[in-house]
């Protein structure tokens, strides 16, 4: 079939094959020209591992570090009449790039959340990799089953306290308009810190510790966004600030239940990229653009790869980690400079819908959305047929 993205709302509902393995070759291939990763680990585990920064953390330590990966990802597979999922088209790439290198490298599709795939996990590690000194946290989901009572609970986008009015890229229009947000209830924020809190994560590293299957020294980070002002209203300070908090209480627990294994647990703070998830978060489409806008200027843009490879080498694995107030490895810091903050509200506040070419850069922001689907890259041709149905190797059944 011909491919054409369909972009409804904030979202894209299809996938280019042949555009995803293009995309992910590129971050194969930034890798690669770093030379090889100093200190890397030996076998990793990546929780959520198809797409943005896991995904990004799988093929650092792969083709930086030589690494054997186990992945794990919940993706839809193509049909002769459908797409499948930009995650499932990734993951088939990989796969066949790590085969192509010699590369061990295993796959496991399904919930996460689940204590069945966390089952999975742990015997592929027992039979083929004995231990992981590596665990990479990046789930993104909008909800989470809870596996050990069957409940089901939503995460919400909402401020605490009262309602927010703020400025806002309506991307389906190409307009600046505003938006009103709601304020949460007790509960809206009890689920979203289930759902995208750091209790799975802590589950995960529990299993595998009762398992014993992981490494002396090992290493385990989450992933969180913590911004500045212009986010906090709507992020920070909000019901996914919350739930990110709350990966700070899992990383003190997971600490403790690890110390026998000298194991060293952290938050790592990542600059705002465009990703499936930031795009569904009110203010992050104009936020990101004016960011892209600034720090291209300043020669300091840095996409997800490149943000990926950086901490690896500067924070998870360097000889002097950076951290922030609060503790976490600090791979952001270029985003919060005061300077680059400032730069970023003067074109907030002056920005309106006919200066959005000029103040902001909207165009690289919609780029990366479509390259996220595996449109809008250069080398391939959009208009050749291809086939949607695109095998994964090594598939755990």
């Amino acid at each position: 079939m011909v491919i054409k993205p369909k972009i409804r709302g904030f979202i894209c509902t299809n996938a280019h094959p042949v555009g995803c393995a293009a995309h992910v070759q590129e971050q194969i291939n930034y890798v690669k020209q770093q030379g090889a990763l100093k200190n890397a680990p030996k076998n990793v585990l990546v929780i959520g591992a198809s797409t943005g920064y896991g995904l990004a953390s799988r093929i650092t330590a792969a083709f930086g570090g030589g690494a054997k990966t186990l992945g794990i990802f919940f993706e839809k597979e193509g049909t002769e009449r459908k797409t499948g999922s930009a995650g499932w088209y990734n993951t088939a790439a990989f796969q066949a790039a790590a085969d192509a290198e010699g590369l061990w490298s295993k796959n496991i599709n399904g919930d996460a959340f689940s204590n069945e795939i966390k089952q999975k996990a742990i015997d592929t590690i027992k039979a083929d990799l004995g231990k992981v000194d590596l665990v990479i946290y990046s789930l993104a989901s909008p909800r989470r089953t809870d596996p050990n009572t069957g409940e089901v609970y939503s995460s919400t986008l909402k401020p605490i306290g009262n309602a927010v009015t703020t400025k806002n890229l309506n991307t389906s229009k190409r307009e600046i308009d505003e938006v009103t947000v709601e304020a949460a209830s007790q509960e809206d924020i009890d689920n979203t810190i289930k759902v995208m809190g750091g209790e799975d994560w802590e589950m995960w590293i529990d299993a595998l510790k009762e398992a014993d299957v992981l490494a002396d020294n090992f290493k385990t980070t989450a992933y969180t966004y913590i911004g500045k002002e212009l986010t906090w209203p709507i992020y920070g300070h909000a019901t996914i600030g919350k739930a990110k908090e709350d990966l700070d209480r899992a990383t003190v627990a997971i600490k403790e239940s690890t110390s026998a294994l000298n194991g060293e647990a952290y938050v790592s703070s990542l600059n705002a990229v465009v990703t499936q998830a930031s795009s569904a978060i009110p203010i992050m489409p104009l936020y990101i653009s004016a960011l892209f806008k600034v720090m291209k200027a300043d020669g300091t843009y840095e996409g997800t790869i490149e943000q990926i490879h950086a901490l690896f080498t500067e924070n998870l694995y360097g000889d002097s980690p950076r951290f922030d107030d609060g503790g976490h490895l600090f791979q952001n810091y270029k985003e919060l400079e005061d300077d680059v903050q400032a730069r970023i509200q003067t074109v907030w506040d002056s920005v309106t819908t006919a200066t959005i070419d000029e103040l902001t850069d909207y165009v690289g922001y919609h780029n990366e959305f479509l390259r996220l689907f595996g449109f809008g890259i250069d080398t391939v041709d959009y208009e050749q047929d291809v086939d949607a149905i695109a095998p994964i190797a090594n598939m755990i059944d």
